[in-house]
């Protein structure tokens, strides 16, 4: 399991990010605050409060694609 977090501003930044982690076959999970959702469900992601930073925690020990693939919304 590994964690990293993201900033998705717009609906095209949600968009993409689903696209994006659809391609990969292991659970990934958006966590904010207490709510946690798959961040395959365009839908789970919209019921987020998107203003904040979110926590994305992978649960697989090979995420190096993922993260790679996801950068551009990854806050650094």
């Amino acid at each position: 399991m590994k964690k990293t977090t993201v900033a998705l501003q717009a609906i095209n930044d949600v968009k993409d990010f689903v696209n994006i982690v659809s391609k990969f076959d292991y659970e990934v999970d958006l966590v904010a605050g207490r709510y946690s959702i798959d961040a395959k469900s365009i839908m789970g992601i919209f019921s987020l409060d998107l203003s904040k930073p979110i926590d994305v925690i992978a649960h697989s020990d090979d995420t190096d694609d993922l993260f790679k693939a996801i950068d551009k919304f990854i806050i650094k």
